[in-house]
């Protein structure tokens, strides 16, 4: 009688492993999505056989656009030529709006993470990775209000490591309502951006520090409560009591940490702040409630209204000659499709008739990240250039 090679558990185990992947569900189709061809058209797939409608709902189109299964159950459709650049895009099956799960890059957000497609330019745009050197990207956190822990993203830039003696001045980027602190990172490519500026000589190196916004959405899930609805009145008392906590947050905890875990320069001359819609906002408020800590102001689709300032801020408008020579760069920017367009200008108008000094921008498209990408480029290069 032949004699087994093989112990009782090992035979146990071989039988539990062979009965395991027999379990397996048979898998299906290797699905590529999104697949940018040559000619900047778009394909996307979505596999779902059982499906009885799939849309594609792109930034770069009007309407959601529908798909066509085949016979492996999956469903594609091409689109474009598109103009290249970074969108957010999902698909609706059967009414309901996913991610598409053969892509992982993804839009970071509070609610619903749509994915993401990169279109190249022919000549790489300015957020695109080059052959250039390249600075780092750490997640940071630091003891934040009401007992809780804050969270950042921080960019240092290149040469940051090699040269322990060298001081850096720092840009603090505050991103829009429902987007994290990664937002600005994942989505507006503000490393790259600043990666390649500086390899041109357009923009000094500096610290980019990327707060979480939304103050009141932390400290309720690390305290075991519900997130807060967002404000409905942008210039309500909720919303400024929301924008004065997080001043609170970033001029007594954020600054304190950065200036002691990083190689920062502190003073006002060497801190500027800047934001997207709601982290435009918050940007606005903190930067002209603390005028001692901050001389580079960057407010992206977004406003302050004349009865804020009048009520809030008199000392900044009466005595335009001060703050003219207070803030090194005053920056308004915004979409002429964006639906702040109409409160940005508005505020741009009464900045104007208050002899207050400013620069602006205002570009095509809306309220999104392709425009914010375009006012980092255009901002970063006049920051610290004293």
């Amino acid at each position: 009688m032949l004699k087994s090679f093989f112990s009782q558990p090992l035979l146990w185990l071989l039988s539990a492993l062979s009965g395991l992947a027999l379990a397996q569900p048979p898998r299906g189709p290797l699905v590529m999505s999104p697949q940018v061809n040559a000619d900047k058209t778009v394909t996307f797939r979505y596999q779902a056989p059982q499906a009885k409608a799939v849309e594609l709902s792109a930034q770069f189109e009007k309407a959601p656009v529908a798909m066509t299964k085949d016979a492996q159950g999956i469903w594609s459709v091409t689109v474009g030529p598109v103009k290249p650049d970074i969108y957010p895009y999902s698909f609706r099956v059967d009414g309901v709006t996913v991610m598409d799960p053969a892509n992982v890059a993804f839009f970071p957000n509070e609610r619903f993470k749509a994915s993401l497609v990169d279109i190249p330019g022919d000549t790489p745009l300015i957020h695109a990775m080059r052959d250039v050197p390249h600075g780092s990207i750490n997640y940071e956190y630091y003891p934040s209000m009401e007992g809780t822990t804050g969270s950042l993203v921080v960019y240092t830039p290149p040469g940051y490591d090699q040269n322990p003696s060298k001081k850096y001045p720092v840009y603090y980027l505050i991103s829009g309502t429902t987007d994290t602190e990664e937002t600005f990172f994942k989505v507006g490519k503000t490393n790259l951006i600043l990666d390649n500026l500086i390899a041109e000589g357009k923009a000094k190196p500096m610290i980019i520090v990327m707060p979480y916004g939304n103050i009141a959405a932390r400290v309720a899930e690390q305290k075991g409560g519900s997130k807060p609805a967002d404000p409905t009145v942008r210039d309500g008392a909720d919303a400024v009591k929301r924008a004065n906590d997080f001043a609170t947050d970033l001029v007594k905890n954020v600054i304190p940490y950065t200036e002691k875990s990083y190689r920062t320069i502190p003073n006002r001359e060497n801190r500027a702040i800047g934001g997207f819609s709601r982290g435009g906002g918050q940007t606005l408020r903190t930067a002209f409630s603390n005028m001692d800590k901050f001389a580079w102001v960057c407010a992206y689709s977004s406003y302050l209204s004349p009865e804020e300032m009048d009520r809030s801020y008199p000392a900044l408008v009466s005595n335009a000659a001060q703050t003219n020579k207070q803030l090194k760069l005053l920056w308004v920017s915004v979409g002429s499709d964006d639906f702040l367009y109409k409160g940005t200008v508005e505020f741009m108008d009464y900045l104007k008739a208050k002899n207050v000094n400013y620069k602006s921008l205002i570009t095509d498209g809306g309220h999104t990240w392709m425009n914010v990408k375009t006012y980092v480029a255009a901002t970063t290069p006049l920051l610290f250039q004293q």
